[in-house]
C-alpha cells in the first residue's frame, strides 16, 4: 500500500531528495535572438556532445542538436520544441528548446506549462522584441522566473546600460546583472563577475565549435590587461551597485527581478556561467497545483502530465512520442499508468531519455524530469497520467486559430495515408482539425495560429504519410466556442461556419469582427465563448 501523500518514508525522502536536484527550463525568445545556438552551446559546456553545429548550413556545420525536423535544418529555424536532458555538476538538466517562430506560439506555451523557470534569449543589437514581450509577459502570468541572457554581444549592438533601461521600463522587471561585459558590442573580450569582481576572460576557438578557453584574472591584473574597457565595466557595475541592481534571490523567485548575463552562444562565450546559474539559482521542481488548485506533494505516487505530442521522428518506426514532465512519486519504467481523461491504463514499458532526435531507454524519472513515451497512440496533449492516487493537473489551454483551410488528398488511392495523417496531426495538435457536416470527414479544415504550420503540415503529410495535400484557404478569421443549441442558428448567419473538433468541442467561425458584433448584438443569447488569443499576451 502506498504511503499517504506528504509522508516523510524512506521512499518519499529519496523523491524530494532527486526533486531538489532537477532543473526544467525552457530557452525562449524572439525569433532569430539563438535559441537553437544556445540550446546546443550548453549541451557543449556540459560535456554532453563533443562539437557544436550552431550555425545551420553555414561552411558545411550540421544543424543543432535540438533540431530534428527536416524543415528546420533546410531553414535554419526551429518550428517545435524539442527536449535535451543531461547531468551538469550534481545536477539534472531538463532543457527545453521552444519554437523560434511566432506562427509557433502555441508549442512554446506548451512548453511554459512544464517547466521551473525560464531562459530568455535578447539580441544585443534588437533589444526586446515583439515575441519577446509576449513571453515575458506569459512567465509573468504563469509565476515562472526568467533568466535573461543578452546574446550575439560579439557583433555590433546596443549600450549595455541602454538595455537594461529597456528591460525595466518595458518589462516591469528589475534587471540585476550578474556579469557585465568588458568591451562595447562587438568587441567581446570577456565579463567582469559582479559577484567576486574577477574578470574571465574568453578566446575563441574555430568557428565556436569547441568550449572556448576560459581564464580567470583578479581586478588588478584585468586592469592592466583591458585598460580602459576594464575601467568602464567597473564604472557601470558600480553605477548599478548604487541603483540597487544586486540578485536577490527571494525577489527573483517571486518574478519581480530577472539576473542578467552576457553571452555569445555562437563563439561559447558566456555560456559556462549561464549554466552555473541555472544550477545554482533556477528553482528546483515543487507540488504543482491539481485542476482545484490544491497543491500535490512531490512525494505522493506518480504523477505526470502531456505537455507534447510529436509524431515522425523515427522515420524507420513512424512511432509517436509523448513527452511527459513528472509532477510526483517516481516513474519506474514498465509500470501500469492511468490515463486521468479516460480512466483506461497506459503502459510505460517503452520509456526514453531524449536527447534532439536521439534517445536512450530510461529506467526511472523523478518530479521535473521530461520523459519520452514511445506508441503513445492513446495519449494526447494536457492528459493526466498517475498511479495509485488520482489527480488530474489543469488543461493545456488552446489558442484561437485566425487561418482556416480546406485539406484534400492530392491522389485518392491514398485515403488511407491521408486519414492517418491527418489524425496524427491533429492528435500532435500541429493544427487543429474541424470537420462540418457541410463538407463531410473528407474535407477536413486545418485551423492555424500562423500559416507557416500550414506549409509544417503539408510537408509532413508528404514525407511522413505519403500522402500529398492540397489546401483551398476559407476566408474566416475568428473562432468562438459554441454548443449544439446555438449550432442551428449560427450556421445559417451570413459570414459564419459551425465546425467540430475531434474532441467534440464546437467552433462557430467568423469572416470578420463587423459579423461577429452584429451577430452578438442581434442575438445575445447564442453562447460564444472567446477562446485565447495566439499572441501569447
Amino acid at each position: 500500500m502506498s504511503a499517504p501523500a506528504g509522508s516523510t518514508t524512506s521512499a518519499g525522502r529519496v523523491v524530494v531528495g532527486e526533486a531538489v536536484r532537477r532543473r526544467t527550463f525552457a530557452v525562449i525568445s524572439h525569433p532569430d535572438a539563438g535559441k537553437s545556438t544556445l540550446t546546443e552551446a550548453l549541451a557543449l559546456h556540459a560535456r554532453v556532445i563533443g562539437q557544436a553545429g550552431a550555425v545551420h548550413g553555414k561552411a558545411g556545420r550540421r544543424s543543432t542538436v535540438s533540431d530534428w525536423m527536416d524543415m528546420e535544418k533546410a531553414r535554419g529555424i526551429s518550428i517545435t520544441s524539442a527536449a535535451l536532458q543531461f547531468a551538469y555538476r550534481d545536477a539534472v538538466v531538463n532543457l527545453l528548446d521552444t519554437p523560434g517562430h511566432a506562427d509557433f506560439s502555441e508549442d512554446t506555451y506548451r512548453v511554459l506549462t512544464a517547466v521551473d523557470a525560464a531562459v530568455m534569449l535578447i539580441d544585443a543589437a534588437k533589444g526586446l522584441e515583439a515575441q519577446t514581450m509576449k513571453l515575458f509577459a506569459v512567465c509573468k502570468h504563469r509565476g515562472i522566473p526568467v533568466i535573461t541572457v543578452v546574446n550575439k554581444w560579439d557583433r555590433p549592438g546596443k549600450a549595455a546600460l541602454e538595455l537594461m533601461d529597456e528591460v525595466a521600463e518595458r518589462t516591469g522587471l528589475t534587471p540585476t546583472p550578474l556579469t557585465w561585459p568588458v568591451g562595447l558590442a562587438g568587441d567581446f573580450r570577456g565579463v567582469l563577475d559582479r559577484r567576486d569582481g574577477s574578470y574571465r576572460h574568453f578566446t575563441r576557438t574555430a568557428g565556436g565549435a569547441t568550449v572556448a578557453p576560459e581564464e580567470v584574472f583578479p581586478a588588478e591584473a584585468a586592469a592592466a590587461r583591458e585598460g580602459d574597457a576594464w575601467v568602464q565595466a567597473t564604472e557601470e557595475s558600480e553605477l548599478l551597485t548604487e541603483t540597487g541592481a544586486e540578485h536577490d534571490q527571494e525577489l527573483f523567485l517571486a518574478g519581480a527581478t530577472t539576473p542578467v548575463l552576457f553571452a555569445s552562444a555562437v563563439s561559447n562565450f558566456g555560456v559556462g556561467q549561464l549554466l552555473d546559474v541555472l544550477v545554482d539559482l533556477a528553482p528546483a521542481p515543487t507540488a504543482r497545483p491539481d485542476d482545484q488548485g490544491s497543491p500535490h506533494p512531490l512525494d505522493a505516487p506518480f504523477s505526470a502530465f502531456v505537455f507534447k505530442v510529436q509524431a515522425g521522428m523515427d522515420t524507420g518506426h513512424r512511432d509517436r512520442l509523448a513527452y511527459i514532465r513528472v509532477c510526483s512519486g517516481v516513474f519506474e519504467r514498465g509500470m501500469v499508468v492511468t490515463n486521468a481523461s479516460t480512466g483506461r491504463p497506459f503502459a510505460t514499458k517503452y520509456a526514453q531519455q531524449v536527447f534532439g532526435r536521439e534517445r536512450e531507454t530510461i529506467e526511472t524519472a523523478y518530479p521535473g524530469d521530461v520523459v519520452g513515451l514511445v506508441n503513445a497512440a492513446a495519449l494526447g496533449v494536457g492528459d493526466t497520467l498517475y498511479a495509485d492516487q488520482p489527480v488530474t493537473y489543469p488543461p493545456v489551454t488552446t489558442f484561437a486559430p485566425e487561418h482556416f483551410a480546406i485539406a484534400r488528398a492530392a491522389d485518392t488511392s491514398k485515403y488511407k495515408q491521408f486519414r492517418k495523417g491527418i489524425d496524427t496531426l491533429a492528435g500532435e495538435g500541429v493544427v487543429q482539425v474541424l470537420v462540418s457536416d457541410r463538407r463531410g470527414d473528407g474535407a477536413p479544415v486545418f485551423a492555424v495560429v500562423g500559416p507557416m504550420q500550414f506549409e509544417v503540415a503539408s510537408h509532413r503529410m508528404e514525407h511522413e504519410f505519403g500522402a500529398r495535400i492540397s489546401l483551398e484557404p476559407l476566408p474566416y478569421r475568428l473562432a468562438r466556442i459554441t454548443d449544439a443549441a446555438s449550432a442551428g442558428e449560427l450556421s445559417s448567419a451570413r459570414g459564419a461556419e459551425v465546425m467540430r473538433r475531434p474532441d467534440g468541442e464546437l467552433l462557430a467561425l467568423f469572416t470578420d469582427k463587423w459579423s461577429l458584433g452584429v451577430l452578438v448584438q442581434n442575438k445575445p443569447h447564442l453562447t460564444l465563448i472567446p477562446m485565447v488569443a495566439a499572441d501569447l499576451g
